[in-house]
């Protein structure tokens, strides 16, 4: 329900009683981050709230208004985690039941915090706006008040309060403020909050590219609904932006989109300032802020952005990690054809030089041709890696740029191999410590004297390499080969017998 107070945001804003449960949150500077930017960057940590997420200070706003007629009949809220972590505490706080409609889509860890603050649960649908609908249905039906998580007056001045400490904790002036975007309730409150007092900061919002509703929105000048958004950043998958944050849009500068790659990017140097891990959402800002910089070329600008969710599924920190090379622009992930003959992987090694290889998969195909799949380790990021494809086709190798290749990055990286007909062929498992080099000392150690027909070895930034590798020799050879393995010194296991390699390489 939106209020009168609407055209009032300052007032609403400098007198929501959200301290009750909310905590002030520090703004922290981000040294590791601004000396690689060469800007100063602050975090605004909205992460260390009670419930690790903004929401709370909107939620408890609007809730602590209510009727005591609408107390007592109870709330009902729709969210993928953070906003009904905050309804629920807000719920608890001031005695009132809470139903929670969550997508099915939400994460565990955020079904399991909001029935633990004691608010019932109910999934459905696989989307905010799935969840919405049937939530809006169970309000007409049981009489219950709607807590919209952002398109509400009182939601909005109380997500405004973030603004209100952040000016009061840099009183030098900012230059501009990235915000997370999901419906727009945060980013509609810091607006409206800054603009009324300091119009010459910037307010950036930030969404994913598959989730771009505000953005679509502003482009054609009217809320649009997506017909569908990804949910990696789930805390921000929203099909249509709120009515109330569209109409305050004119606060906002502009919104950016980020991709996927550089939320995981933004979520790791968050954690290398921080040691605190966001959630994708989380990390919008510092995803928005780097593209931004990179955009203006900017220096020595005070930025500052709010840090809004740190509810993360554990099982998603993988991806995230997988990811975070790419997005940053620290890898390349390549697909070169090389000479199917013994000594090639070593000749390609060397051409390398002193570039650390990530990835190196491959799988014997034919006598001719040899297609490897391999990551390499940049420090100069985009003009590295064109430098590196330069340098390979000037070598007369053959190449696909797949670091922007989704299905690749996905799929085909785990899926390089199958059965092969490569004749005297014995697959060897092996550990080696994992150093700068190590790879390329593995395979100068092997010295072209036999013909590699399997390979797979991933850096996962562990002590220890590891490496799959099938190598071609022949029965007169095997005493040989036998004293080499025992020179190299590598722990290694034979894994011809096993059934997996029976299964789906041989």
């Amino acid at each position: 329900m939106l209020c009168a107070m609407k055209d009032d945001y300052l007032k609403a804003i400098l007198t929501a009683p959200v301290y009750d449960v909310a905590e002030e949150t520090p703004l922290e500077p981000a040294p590791a981050l601004s000396a690689r930017l060469g800007n100063s960057v602050w975090l605004k940590r909205e992460d260390l709230q009670p419930v690790f997420s903004f929401k709370l200070r909107g939620a408890y706003n609007k809730m602590v208004q209510l009727s005591s007629e609408e107390r007592e009949r109870g709330v009902i809220a729709a969210s993928a985690g953070n906003h009904a972590q905050g309804v629920a505490l807000s719920a608890a706080r001031l005695g009132i039941e809470a139903l929670i409609v969550m997508p099915k889509t939400t994460p565990e860890i955020k079904v399991k915090a909001v029935a633990a603050r004691g608010a019932q649960v109910e999934l459905a649908g696989n989307s905010y706006d799935d969840a919405a609908t049937h939530a809006r249905m169970l309000a007409e039906e049981r009489g219950l008040t709607f807590i919209h998580p952002y398109d509400d007056a009182q939601v909005i001045a109380g997500q405004g309060t973030v603004a209100m400490e952040l000016l009061r904790q840099h009183p030098g002036g900012l230059d501009a403020v990235f915000v997370p975007v999901g419906g727009g309730g945060l980013i509609a409150g810091v607006a409206s909050y800054i603009k009324a007092l300091m119009p010459e900061v910037k307010v950036i919002g930030v969404e994913p590219e598959d989730a771009p509703c505000m953005y679509e929105a502003i482009r054609a000048g009217e809320r649009v609904e997506l017909p569908q958004v990804g949910i990696f950043a789930d805390g921000v998958a929203v099909r249509r932006v709120g009515a109330e944050p569209f109409r305050l849009r004119k606060y906002i500068d502009e919104v950016l989109l980020v991709s996927t790659d550089e939320i995981c990017a933004a979520i790791k140097d968050i954690f290398e300032d921080t040691r605190s891990i966001a959630e994708p959402a989380g990390a919008l800002g510092v995803a928005g802020m780097k593209k931004y910089i990179e955009r203006e070329g900017l220096k020595g600008a005070e930025l500052a952005c709010i840090d809004s969710g740190a509810n993360m599924n554990f099982d998603r920190l993988r991806h995230v990690a997988e990811r975070a090379e790419l997005g940053e622009c620290r890898e390349a992930v390549l697909a070169v054809t090389i000479p199917e003959r013994p000594g090639s992987f070593l000749q390609f090694c060397e051409m390398l030089g002193n570039r650390n290889i990530t990835e190196f998969n491959y799988r014997y195909a034919d006598a001719r041709d040899a297609h490897i799949f391999v990551g390499v380790q940049l420090a100069g990021g985009r003009e590295q890696k064109e430098a590196l494809i330069a340098e390979l086709q000037a070598n007369e190798y053959p190449l696909l740029d797949l670091s922007d290749n989704e299905m690749a990055k996905l799929h085909l990286r785990y899926m390089v191999g199958g059965r092969a007909e490569a004749a005297d062929e014995r697959l060897l498992r092996f550990e080696f410590p994992e150093r700068p080099g190590a790879l390329l000392r593995f395979l100068s150690r092997l010295s072209g004297r036999w013909n590699i027909s399997l390979f797979h070895y991933r850096n996962h930034g562990a002590a220890y390499g590891r490496v799959l590798c099938g190598i071609q020799v022949p029965e007169g050879e095997l005493q040989a080969f036998e004293q080499f393995l025992e020179q190299l010194g590598y722990p290694w296991w034979e894994e011809a017998d096993n059934p997996a390699y029976q299964l789906f390489l041989r």
